[in-house]
């Protein structure tokens, strides 16, 4: 089964210095009819301009990843850790017992683009940790690289919750397939471009929830960039 959540239908926000929009209820936007996929509870789409940002706030008991598309994010945290994160990079933040982090554009003249999505945990109360890794284009390129997951590896980050996080670069007319295990549910996040899913077209900022489908089949129309979310 296939649920298509355009782009258009999302929540939004525009308070100046960050433009966002949002596919699950959010802050000031709520729609009980889309509450998150699984543990899938936020994915927001955020331009966050030239010189703003999240000024230091906390959270707790949730995994919180970082996915910029264009730009560079400044992170710093209460447990001391400060990078910046720029496109190919992803960073894993399981907020745990508790922690206090900020994010903003260090730049000021460009904006900095992002997705920020946060993953309920299998295991509350954990102690708080912060992973980040680059994975270059190359990788990514017409393949779907496994970036995140809940078993630990050498080339992927490690995440509190039975789900794996795969993320692509298709050329137009690639394609790439997808045979997920029974019993688990997949979200599609379209950053840019167009894709067709198993019949249904894609545009950017769309998302798509699939559940029951023994194989994914993933072409681009266009260019594309996404990830796809397996989850128990």
């Amino acid at each position: 089964m296939l649920q298509l959540r355009l782009s258009e239908q999302r929540g939004q926000a525009d308070l100046g210095w960050l433009r966002s929009k949002h596919s699950f209820s959010f802050g000031g936007y709520h729609d009980p009819e889309h509450m998150g996929f699984g543990p899938l509870r936020v994915i927001n789409q955020d331009m966050v301009a030239a010189g703003g940002g999240f000024d230091t706030h906390g959270h707790a008991d949730m995994e919180i990843i970082s996915y910029v598309l264009d730009g560079a994010l400044e992170h710093k945290d209460s447990l001391g850790s400060g990078s910046v994160i720029r496109p190919g990079d992803v960073q894993r933040m399981s907020a745990g017992t508790g922690i206090r982090h900020s994010e903003f554009n260090g730049s000021q003249t460009e904006p900095v683009h992002f997705l920020q999505i946060w993953i309920t945990p299998e295991t509350t109360g954990i102690e708080p940790s912060y992973e980040q890794r680059h994975f270059d284009r190359s990788v990514r390129h017409n393949s779907l690289k496994l970036v995140i997951s809940a078993t630990p590896g050498s080339d992927v980050l490690h995440i509190n919750q039975q789900a794996d996080v795969y993320a692509s670069l298709l050329d137009k007319d690639a394609s790439v397939s997808h045979r997920p295990d029974t019993g688990r549910g997949q979200w599609i996040q379209l950053a840019a471009g167009e894709l067709l899913v198993n019949g249904e077209q894609m545009r950017a900022g769309d998302g798509l929830a699939i559940s029951g489908e023994a194989e994914i089949n993933i072409k681009a129309l266009d260019d594309a960039e996404f990830l796809l979310f397996d989850m128990a």
